[in-house]
């Protein structure tokens, strides 16, 4: 009787030794007393994983800072709460130049 295979461990074990064989998957499976649509499975799964995008949760660090929008004519420069107002003068330098 093939055994089914345990776990994405197990998976990964078996489906890189039968890879290392060079036999076809089905082959190594039967020879090695895995069940191959059990490992079949298994690699589908596998690469379904390693291809969906994982979702990871962002936490702010401190909370949002205001933001500033500064306007003249039809330019704008927008800053935070965090601006510095030397840098703030450059840029609207720049913006009222041109």
């Amino acid at each position: 009787m093939l055994r089914k295979v345990r776990n994405d461990e197990d998976a990964r074990i078996c489906l890189e030794a039968a890879e290392a064989s060079g036999l076809p998957r089905a082959d190594w499976a039967r020879r090695n007393g895995v069940d191959a649509r059990s490992l079949n499975a298994w690699r589908v799964n596998l690469e379904h994983w390693r291809q969906q995008p994982r979702l990871v949760e962002l936490v702010a660090s401190r909370p949002a800072s205001a933001r500033y929008t500064v306007r003249y004519g039809d330019f704008e420069v927008e800053v935070d709460e965090q601006f510095e107002a030397d840098v703030l003068r450059r840029l609207l330098e720049v913006v009222a130049s041109c």
